[in-house]
C-alpha cells in the first residue's frame, strides 16, 4: 500500500483512501493543495465519512451503504461542503467558494476481503468570490444550453439586471453574457472531440448555428477555425 500512495501523491487530482468502516488513512498532496489544508494529520487517522452528517446528507445513504459493501459508485457533480472544513477548524478560511467534482470511489479486494476505498476527485469547475455571483455562475455552467436570459441569472443571483451586471464584471472580470459565451465555447470545443459528429453537427448539439456568431467567437476565442482546431488535436 505504501507504494501505492506514493504514486498516488506524485497524481495532479485529488485522491484520498479509506479503511472500509470509514477513516481516512491517506490524502494525496494535489488534495490537501486544493482544499488548502496544511497538514495531512488534521483528516489522516482522524476523519470518518460515517460519522461525517454533511457528506451524508449530499451522497445519501444509499451511497454510503454502497461504498461501505465494496462497491464501485460514481457520483456526479458533488458540490464540496468546504464550508464545513472551516466549521470543524481544519482550514481557517474557504479558499474558494464552491466546487463542483464527480467522485469515483473504487474499492481495493485483496483473496476476498475488502481491504480500502480509494476516492478519486475530478475538480470541474471551482468558484472564487461572492456567493451570488458563483450562484450566477453556476446556474449559466447548468443551463448552457438556454437561451442567454439577463433576468432569469439576475434573480438566481437575487440581484436587480444592472446592479447584478456591474458587481459580476467586478467581480469575474467579464460581463454575464461573456462568462455564457465562454461555456457555450467549451462545449462546443468538447463536441468536436466526437468523431460521430461534424462540426456543423457539434455546433447544433450546442445549440447553435455554424453559419452564426458562435463561429466567429469561436475563432476569435481560440485563434483558430474549429477545422483548423481538430487538425491541431488530431481529433479525426
Amino acid at each position: 500500500m505504501e507504494l501505492v500512495t506514493s504514486v498516488f501523491d506524485m497524481l495532479p487530482t485529488p485522491i484520498q483512501v479509506f479503511t472500509p468502516d470509514g477513516l481516512c488513512v491517506f490524502a494525496n498532496r494535489a488534495g490537501l493543495e486544493h482544499h488548502k489544508i496544511p497538514d495531512a494529520g488534521l483528516i489522516v487517522g482522524k476523519y470518518n465519512y460515517n460519522d461525517d452528517a454533511v457528506m451524508k446528507k449530499i451522497l445519501g445513504q444509499d451511497v454510503y451503504d454502497r461504498v461501505s459493501s465494496g462497491e464501485t459508485v460514481f457520483f456526479p457533480d458533488f458540490i464540496s461542503p468546504i464550508q464545513d472544513l472551516v466549521d470543524r477548524g481544519i482550514i481557517n478560511e474557504k479558499p474558494w467558494e464552491a466546487a463542483i467534482m464527480d467522485l469515483f470511489f473504487l474499492p481495493v479486494w485483496d483473496d476476498g476481503t475488502f481491504k480500502y476505498t480509494v476516492l478519486i476527485y475530478t475538480v470541474k469547475n471551482t468558484y472564487q468570490g461572492r456567493a451570488d455571483i458563483v450562484k450566477a455562475q453556476r446556474y449559466m455552467d447548468e443551463h448552457w444550453q438556454d437561451e442567454f436570459d439577463l433576468e432569469k441569472i439576475s434573480q438566481v443571483a437575487c440581484l436587480g439586471k444592472r446592479h447584478f451586471s456591474r458587481i459580476f464584471k467586478d467581480v469575474a472580470g467579464i460581463t454575464p453574457n461573456k462568462y455564457y459565451q465562454n461555456v457555450k465555447l467549451e462545449k462546443i470545443k468538447e463536441k468536436l472531440f466526437d468523431g460521430n459528429l461534424s462540426i456543423e453537427q457539434a455546433f447544433t448539439a450546442c445549440g447553435v448555428n455554424i453559419h452564426g456568431a458562435y463561429f466567429k467567437l469561436f475563432k476569435d476565442k481560440f485563434k483558430m477555425t474549429p477545422s483548423e482546431y481538430i487538425k491541431k488535436n488530431n481529433i479525426l
